[in-house]
This record gives structure tokens, sequence and C-alpha cells, in this order.
């Protein structure tokens, strides 16, 4: 019978018994950084839901805006060209009158309440 020798593995061969035995977890444990990566990273899930949620709250105030805006042109083309519209502004906030008109002031306190589906 001869004598058996006994091979010592070599570098290569520790390697891949390695990579046979913790291969398995280390895949896993990169899958999950990759996941996790991608629900909390800087351009992940999240960021992308949050800049979502701007962008809706942006337009809605960009929206409100404008109708404002629509709002404030009218009444700029009402005070040009409507003489009714200047003269409510100049007897209601300025407290002017017309020739021989006498304005009487009633204190706020004073005032009985209106209803104000009943003003004219």
């Amino acid at each position: 019978m001869g004598s058996a020798k006994l091979k010592k593995p070599d570098a290569g061969e520790k390697a891949a018994e390695w990579l046979r035995h913790y291969g398995g977890t280390l895949l896993g444990l990169l899958l999950l950084a990759l996941v996790v990566h991608d629900i909390f990273g800087t351009h992940g899930y999240l960021a992308m839901r949050r800049t979502e949620q701007q962008i809706k709250k942006v337009k809605a105030n960009t929206e409100q805006l404008n109708k404002e805006n629509v709002q404030l042109e009218e009444e700029v083309k009402a005070l040009k060209s409507d003489p009714r519209k200047i003269e409510k502004i100049a007897r209601d906030e300025l407290g002017l009158a017309k020739p021989g008109e006498v304005i009487i002031k009633i204190p706020q306190s004073q005032q009985l309440p209106q209803d104000p589906a009943s003003r004219p």
C-alpha cells in the first residue's frame, strides 16, 4: 500500500470553500442593503414621495395665486371703467360725499348686527 499524502488546500480552494459557506448570507445582506437604500436613500422611494407631495403643494399654491391674480385683474378693470365702483370705494373707505350730502358715522359698538344675506 502506498502512503497517502494529505494535500494542503491552496488559497483558491479556501476562497471557494468560504464562498460556498457564506455566499448565500453575503448575497442576502447585499440585497437587503440595496432594498434599504432604494427605500430610505437620498433618491429612494420615501424621498420621491416627499418630493411628489411638495410638487402637489406648489401646484395648488400656484393655482390659488392664479385665481387671485384673475380676481385682481377684474378689480383693476372695474376700477378703470366702472364709476360706481370708484364711488363706492370713495364713500365706504374714504368717507367722501357728494356736494350737499352729510355723512353721519355711527360707532361700531352702537351699530346693529346686519345679516349679510339682506344687504343689497
